[in-house]
């Protein structure tokens, strides 16, 4: 009695199909198909005006003569050494920093607090969380208008609790730390807290809920105290999403312009490259220089973003291997 060896059939996908295409390249070419209109999308809305914005950056480009700007053009380092020779371009980009890190760490505190606040169960809690979003979901314009008509030192309902009327979007000083800070920089610093907390909110919360209540009940029969409970069990769960959190909370803020423009127009102390790049383009109608501007910007928030891949991504890689 004889065997014959039966012949190894090919892997299915690769089997050839009727028009001569293996199963694996029919899925490759419909992924590819599914891809390109977000593809388009990105490379008309993203990359192309990006190129464009970067080519102007280096070229004498004003509004009377954009029509003759072309990607041959006379390219220099002129519009670079004038923007940063400009008087107000380092307080510029010192404003912007103060008030990214403080918007930044000020939202995402009230957020914590917030979330921790309304982590439990208690009558009306699904009526309090959705109105801590009214902030961040109500229109710019009209929270920017309620917060000049609150902090208006003639009738603003804020100066009538204080003892002496405090022009809040004005040239006054005032004092935070020990140093002479301008208190209109300070006003649209809380606006951006106040106005951006329930972002930081809505992820604490539910990473919150999602933690295992076993942790917190052991914690508990211990005889851990609240603090102690927070310290050791909540913020070593949470601490990689406040990072997450950061690092949007930064880009959003450092590129932050209506909110600033609404409330003081760049003046008394405000001004951070966004407004000077609008103002640049607007009262100036030098696009070359905004351009540059705009792209110093990029260059910081790259290495910003930079910096937290190589300590933050970088090390959740570690952990995880």
């Amino acid at each position: 009695m004889t065997t014959t060896a039966s012949k190894p059939q090919a892997p299915q996908h690769r089997r050839p199909t009727r028009h001569g295409r293996t199963l694996r390249q029919q899925e490759e070419r419909a992924g590819l198909t599914l891809i390109s209109p977000t593809l388009i999308i990105t490379l008309v809305v993203v990359v192309l005006p990006l190129l464009w914005a970067i080519m102007l950056a280096f070229q004498d480009a004003r509004l009377i003569n954009i029509r003759r700007v072309g990607v041959f053009g006379h390219y220099t380092l002129e519009n670079f050494s004038y923007v940063m020779s400009e008087p107000g371009f380092w307080s510029s980009l010192v404003n912007t920093l103060v008030y990214t890190v403080a918007g930044t760490a000020l939202s995402i505190a009230l957020g914590l607090v917030t979330a921790l606040a309304l982590r439990d169960r208690f009558k009306g809690r699904t009526l309090v969380r959705a109105s801590i979003l009214i902030p961040y979901v109500a229109p710019v314009v009209a929270v920017a208008f309620l917060w000049e008509t609150m902090l208006n030192p003639q009738y603003g309902i804020v100066n009538t609790w204080l003892s002496e009327p405090i022009a809040f979007l004005t040239q006054a000083k005032g004092e935070f730390l020990g140093v002479q800070v301008p208190v209109a920089l300070l006003t649209v610093i809380a606006f951006e807290a106040w106005r951006y907390f329930p972002f930081a909110f809505l992820f604490i919360l539910a990473r919150l809920q999602a933690l295992p209540a076993e942790l917190d009940e052991a914690a508990v029969v211990d005889g851990a105290t609240p603090t102690q409970r927070f310290r050791y069990v909540i913020m070593p769960q949470l601490w990689r999403i406040i990072a997450l959190l950061s690092v949007l909370r930064f880009v959003f803020t450092f590129t932050k312009f209506d909110d600033v423009y609404l409330l003081t127009g760049g003046g008394a102390g405000t001004e951070v490259v966004s407004v000077r790049v609008y103002n640049f383009l607007t009262s100036r109608d030098d696009i070359g220089a905004s351009a540059a501007q705009a792209i110093v910007l990029a260059v910081f928030l790259v290495l910003f973003l930079a910096v937290y891949l190589r300590f933050f991504a970088g090390g959740e890689r570690s952990d995880q291997g």
